[in-house]
């Protein structure tokens, strides 16, 4: 931790960062950064990532970028670049520097002209189906290519040859030398560059060859001086050839540490499995509620604290686990509880009468808005002759145990009067449609003396209500691990029940809400006002969260 902090490093990572700090390498500086490549939405994998690398060095007084690792043409676009700096910021996050390892590109083709020279690189005529035989197996050893001899000054013209276009796409390729019989298959003398003439969205078409991922990455720390490469589990094998490159070139020696990436249940953070759902029509785009890309969660109601306080939680570890999905809801729970405000609202209404309330009479009761936040203030509510309650807070008959209203019983309506049902009217099937009831007109906001009244229940006023369009969300996969079963495509685990629509009946403050902000409808869960499909005059809530985590059976 920073110099003179009695704080415990946390996790095996900041202990490390720690190490190094107090061992004066490269005289104490911390630089991180977040490297994305450009082709898709981040995820809530990427926010472990994102919240590791910019409060790493927030912690160690250090900085971090933004790095978009565009070497794959083909799927990135400018859309993303600012789709991912828009979710980072909102996340709550922002970086000392942008950086684009296609800004890189001279550099690097330097470097690949340097390791030729030196002989550690060749170029390579074999098709990418004969370097997959030619590679070996994990049991045995590979073979080198018949082209790996070549002289470096022939290898050195046929790269330059490349970049100038002479050749066609996937004629050729530059190869790193260095052991076809290595243990390690990343090893086996990698792909550093491969042709392939595509419009580059920030480069246009003025390279016609393309640097691979595993070339790129490393040079691209070493450019920026990053002195901890935080990446996840997956590249952990890829770090041998990530030190081999510093080592051949003598540049900056970032050093690259891995940790396991989060994975959830009921969920998949696959870009590729995301793309498919999207493709298929499973969900509504990238930013469908149900999905957990930061846009989807963000349109939801997720507040960033609870995805950050998530990944706090969660921890930094070098297992690789699967998080309940519950504890992320937990989260945002606990955040929204501080944070939201409250209001009344009714998805299955059940009319009341107040049999005893003058007849045109308005009352606007005072309401507080959030019990957590005393500076939230309170807010008026209309309250009149006629009301509608939930039809679940009503039985004819009930036992001891039911706080709620039924037949001769009474209950508190939230904010405003305790209310006894005198009679109730059936339609010709024996359902309930109305019930007739009498206020205590002592009891505003007061309990009376002569008696105990344990039961409050939401409520609005049926004259003054706004109608909204609800969505309710559940789990978007039907098992724990849709990805688990082999048998299976993962898609076919797609719970068909995952959104259901209702309509609400709102107290008529619920106009005055910005589209993405959130609420609670009091004793329901927490909504949000979605930003997409809300009109003037048709307000349409997303579910952010129920009250309680009703998968556990805690509802």
């Amino acid at each position: 931790m920073p110099e003179g902090s009695n704080e415990t490093p946390t996790d095996f990572i900041r202990q490390m960062v720690a190490a190094d700090v107090s061992a004066g390498l490269h005289d104490g500086r911390v630089q991180t950064r977040f490297p994305p490549e450009p082709n898709g939405y981040l995820q809530i994998g990427h926010a472990k990532a994102i919240c590791l690398n910019f409060e790493i060095a927030r912690e160690f007084g250090g900085l971090c970028n933004l790095r978009f690792d565009d070497t794959n043409p083909e799927k990135e676009s400018d859309e993303f670049v600012q789709a991912i700096q828009e979710d980072i910021r909102w996340l709550g996050y922002d970086w000392a520097k942008i950086c684009f390892a296609s800004d890189y590109f001279e550099q690097l083709f330097a470097w690949a002209c340097q390791l030729i020279e030196s002989g550690d690189a060749y170029v390579d005529e074999l098709s990418f189906e004969e370097m997959r035989v030619y590679r070996g197996t994990l049991t045995e050893p590979g073979k080198p290519s018949p082209h790996r001899g070549r002289p470096a000054a022939e290898s050195l013209d046929l790269f330059k040859r490349m970049r100038a276009g002479e050749f066609a796409d996937g004629a050729k390729v530059l190869r790193a030398k260095i052991d076809m019989a290595h243990p390690n298959m990343n090893m086996r003398d990698p792909v550093m560059y491969r042709i392939k003439r595509m419009h580059h969205h920030r480069v246009g078409d003025a390279w016609p060859i393309y640097p691979s991922y595993d070339y790129t990455h490393g040079q691209s720390d070493a450019i920026e001086q990053v002195t901890h490469s935080l990446c996840s589990l997956e590249f952990e094998d890829h770090r041998p050839l990530y030190e081999w490159f510093i080592q051949k070139l003598g540049i900056f020696p970032s050093k690259q540490t891995e940790f396991a990436r989060l994975n959830l249940t009921y969920t998949v953070v696959s870009k590729r499995k995301l793309r498919t759902l999207v493709e298929e029509g499973q969900v509504e785009g990238w930013d469908d509620p149900r999905m957990p890309t930061l846009r989807g969660m963000r349109r939801r109601g997720y507040p960033p604290a609870a995805i950050r306080s998530f990944c706090r939680t969660v921890g930094i570890t070098k297992t690789p686990s699967t998080s309940d999905v519950a504890l992320l809801e937990h989260a945002v729970r606990q955040e929204l509880n501080r944070s939201a405000s409250r209001r009344l609202a009714v998805l299955d209404p059940l009319e009341i009468e107040l049999t005893n309330w003058p007849e045109d009479e308005v009352l606007e009761v005072e309401a507080i808005n959030n019990p957590e936040d005393v500076g939230a203030g309170t807010r008026k509510i209309p309250f009149a002759r006629r009301l509608y309650i939930e039809q679940e807070d009503f039985k004819e008959e009930a036992n001891k145990k039911f706080f709620r209203l039924k037949k001769g019983g009474e209950v508190r309506l939230r904010g405003a009067y305790i209310i006894r049902c005198d009679d109730c009217k059936k339609d010709a099937d024996g359902r309930i449609t109305k019930l007739f009831c009498s206020v205590d007109f002592d009891t505003l906001n007061k309990n009376p003396e002569d008696r105990k009244v344990k039961g409050v229940i939401h409520w609005v006023s049926a004259d003054h209500a706004v109608k909204a369009r609800v969505r309710l969300f559940d789990r978007l996969f039907s098992v724990e691990k849709p990805e688990a079963d082999k048998e299976r495509v993962f898609t076919e685990f797609v719970n068909p029940d995952s959104l259901t629509e209702t309509e609400a009946l709102c107290e008529p403050s619920l106009v005055e809400l910005a589209p993405g902000e959130t609420c609670q409808f009091e004793r329901i869960g927490y909504f949000c006002l979605d930003r997409k499909l809300t009109e003037p005059g048709a307000l349409v809530f997303n579910r952010t969260v129920a009250l309680r985590d009703s998968w556990t059976g805690n509802a």
